[in-house]
């Protein structure tokens, strides 16, 4: 009887890797373009060692949130509706006075929205840092500062 010699799948370890700290400037991105290559590096689909059931991501420190842009007419036309379960308390806010007033919040819920919705991630967003500014308190993590692609 013949014996056949496979390879086996590799199936990354919570050691078997080390995470990096990446910096991302948001400065004049569309907003689904940017929050692709977040989800996309938090879950580290851009590793060789990819496990979908491990979190084998790196941690990503967003600046200058307050300067993306929406496309075509979403910042009037798109609504970010939240409910409190009372009744007659639908409220409902335009993503241009969202961006305006909370780009933090915009951007993390269109990452959030992208992500697998198991228990990996809240994992995933803990190692999201979003900042309107230019400033953040990461320098003794040194990121290192990625192109992202437009």
């Amino acid at each position: 009887m013949k014996t056949f010699n496979a390879m086996k799948t590799f199936q990354a370890k919570q050691n078997d890797f080390t995470r990096e700290w990446v910096l991302m400037d948001a400065s004049d991105m569309p907003l689904g373009r940017i929050a692709t290559q977040i989800a996309t590096r938090l879950r580290g689909k851009d590793k060789p060692y990819f496990t979908p059931n491990i979190d084998c991501g790196d941690f990503v420190v967003v600046v200058n949130a307050s300067k993306i842009t929406l496309s075509g007419d979403k910042a009037l036309d798109k609504f970010y509706y939240t409910h409190s379960g009372y009744t007659g308390n639908l409220k409902k806010k335009a993503y241009g006075e969202l961006l305006e007033e909370q780009p933090e919040k915009l951007l993390r819920l269109a990452v959030k929205r992208m992500l697998p919705r198991n228990k990996l991630r809240k994992r995933f967003l803990g190692k999201l840092k979003i900042y309107a500014g230019s400033e953040h308190p990461h320098i003794a993590q040194q990121p290192k500062q990625v192109e992202l692609t437009k």
